[in-house]
C-alpha cells in the first residue's frame, strides 16, 4: 500500500518514495538527556515510534533504519551538573536511562541506532572542516561559525526570509560575527565544561560542538548525505532543522538533507502552555504513576500528529476507556494470533499522513473481529498485552494528576474573570465527569475526589 506524508519542505502531502526499497531510513531528534523528560518530549517519540511500525511493516523490519540522537553535551547539560555537584556524565546516563525506561512504557521500540553526540565529535569536527574549505564558516576567536549569507536558500524549510527570521529569533551579539544571524559550529569551553582539542582552539585549550552540527554529523555517519525522512517537534523548524540543512547541504553539494520534513504539533494541558511557573508541567514519569503507558500512548494518538494537542484528564480517561473494551474483545489472544489479519481501513488510515484518529476510529468497527482488532492496534503500539496483564495495570482507577486540575481550576477562574461563562461551566462539568467537585467560596476555589 503507498504510504503519503505532509512534507513541510514542500507544505503538501507527497506519495512516499524512498531512495532505496530495501533501506528506507529515518532521523529524528532524541532528547537533550538532563533532566526527566516532560509529556510534550513524548509526542514526537510515540508519533515516530508508529511512523517506524508502518514502515517496517510495509517495507520489511530488515529494511527500515531509525536513528534517534541522545544528546549529552549541551550548556543546559552543565548548568544542571554544576546545580547538582554531580559529573556530567553521571547526569547523562542517569537521565538516560531515565527517558528509555519511561519511553518503553509507553511501548516504544528501540530504535535501530541512538547515536551520542559525545560518541561522535570526530566527525563533527570533519563536517566543521569541510565547511570552512568551502567557504561557508569561518573561525573567530576560538569559535567557528555558519556564515548564513553564503547560504542563497538559508530559510526554505521555514519559509522565512532571513529578515524575517532574525526579527522573529534571539539572535546573539558578538564582535567576532560577520553576520547578525551566522550560528556556532564550535565554542571554547572552560575548564569546568566538557571540552575536545580542535584546530580552532589555542594550544592546551578545549572546544566543544554547538547544537546543530551534532544531528548533522550523526545523521550523516548513520544515515548517509541524503536520506528518506526527518523527523521532530514544530519547535525545531527554526532554527534547529533550518540549520542542519544548511550545514548538510553545503557540506555535501547536496539540494536536500532529506527528501521528507515531518514535525508533530505543540502539546498543552488543560487549555494552557505547560510551564512550571504555572504549575502544569507534567513528566512523563509522572504520567506513568498513575495510568498505564498504553493509556498515555492512545490519548496521545487520538489527536493528528500536526494538529495541536490538549492533555487533558478527560482524554486520558477515554483513552482508558477504550482500551478495556478493546483488551475484553480481543480476551486472552496470544501475541502474533491474527498477525496477517490487519484491517485494510485502519492500515490505510496509517498511509494517509499516519491519520491515526480516523485508524482508532476503524478499530471501533472491529468488535465482532478479535484476531484484526488486535494485529492492527498492534501496528500502533496497542494491545500488545494479554488480558490479564491489562487488568493487572489498569485494575485501579488512576489518581488523577493534581497539578492538571489546578490547571483546569485557574483556567476556569480565568474563565470567569472574563465573564466566558459557558467556558467556566464546560470546564466545571468537566471535571465533574472525572470524579471532581469544586466548590467556589470567599477564599476561591477549591476541589476535592468525589466518594
Amino acid at each position: 500500500m503507498d504510504i503519503t506524508l505532509y512534507n513541510t519542505l514542500t507544505k503538501q502531502k507527497e506519495l512516499f518514495k524512498p531512495i532505496q526499497q530495501d533501506n528506507v531510513r529515518m532521523y529524528v531528534c532524541g532528547p537533550t538527556v538532563y533532566d526527566y523528560a516532560h509529556i510534550g518530549n513524548a509526542r514526537p517519540v510515540i508519533v515516530f515510534d508508529t511512523l517506524y511500525r508502518l514502515l517496517m511493516h510495509v517495507y520489511g523490519a530488515d529494511h527500515v533504519t531509525y536513528a534517534r540522537n541522545i544528546t549529552d553535551v549541551d550548556d543546559k547539560i552543565n548548568a544542571r551538573a554544576a546545580k547538582e555537584g554531580v559529573e556530567i556524565r553521571e547526569l547523562t546516563e542517569r537521565t538516560n536511562a531515565q527517558f528509555q525506561k519511561d519511553i518503553t512504557a509507553l511501548n516504544c521500540l528501540s530504535p535501530t541506532v541512538q547515536p551520542r553526540a559525545t560518541e561522535h565529535i570526530g566527525q563533527m569536527q570533519d563536517l566543521i572542516s569541510l565547511l570552512i574549505e568551502k567557504g561557508f564558516a569561518y573561525a573567530a576567536e576560538g569559535h567557528v561559525l555558519f556564515h548564513v549569507p553564503a547560504m542563497a536558500k538559508y530559510g526554505k524549510l521555514s519559509n522565512r526570509s532571513v529578515d524575517e527570521m532574525q526579527a522573529g529569533a534571539r539572535v546573539e551579539v558578538a564582535p567576532y560575527k560577520k553576520d547578525p544571524m551566522d550560528f556556532v559550529l564550535w565554542k571554547p569551553s572552560s575548564e569546568d565544561e566538557p571540552g575536545w582539542p580542535s584546530p580552532w582552539n589555542e594550544e592546551g585549550e578545549k572546544g566543544r560542538p554547538g547544537w546543530h552540527i551534532e544531528c548533522s554529523a550523526m545523521a550523516k555517519t548513520h544515515l548517509g548525505e541524503v536520506f528518506d525522512i526527518h523527523g521532530g517537534g514544530v519547535d525545531l523548524v527554526f532554527p534547529h532543522h533550518e540549520n542542519e540543512i544548511a550545514q548538510s547541504c553545503c557540506a555535501h553539494d547536496t539540494d536536500k538533507m532529506a527528501n521528507y520534513w515531518m514535525h508533530n504539533g505543540f502539546l498543552q494541558v488543560e487549555g494552557e502552555t505547560m510551564s512550571k511557573s504555572v504549575g502544569n508541567f507534567i513528566t512523563i514519569n509522572e504520567v506513568l504513576k498513575d495510568w498505564p503507558g498504553q493509556v498515555a500512548r492512545l490519548a496521545m494518538l487520538m489527536t493528528h500528529y500536526r494538529q495541536p494537542i490538549n492533555w487533558t484528564v478527560k482524554t486520558l480517561t477515554e483513552a482508558q476507556k477504550n482500551l478495556n473494551t478493546w483488551y475484553n474483545i480481543v480476551g486472552e489472544l496470544e501475541e502474533g494470533e491474527g498477525a496477517l489479519e490487519i484491517n485494510e481501513g485502519v492500515l490505510g488510515a496509517l498511509c494517509d499522513d499516519l491519520n491515526t484518529p480516523k485508524a482508532i476510529a476503524q478499530l471501533h468497527q472491529l468488535k465482532d473481529q478479535p484476531e484484526a482488532l488486535k494485529a492492527s492496534a498492534g501496528l500502533m503500539g496497542l494491545l500488545e498485552d494479554s488480558l490479564s496483564e491489562w487488568r493487572n495495570q489498569a485494575q485501579d482507577q488512576p489518581q488523577l494528576e493534581e497539578a492538571v486540575i489546578e490547571a483546569a481550576v485557574q483556567a476556569r477562574l480565568q474563565a470567569r474573570d472574563n465573564k466566558d461563562w459557558a467556558e467556566a461551566d464546560r470546564i466545571r462539568d468537566e471535571l465533574l465527569e472525572q470524579g471532581i467537585i469544586l466548590k467556589d467560596g470567599p477564599e476561591g476555589t477549591s476541589w476535592q475526589v468525589k466518594t
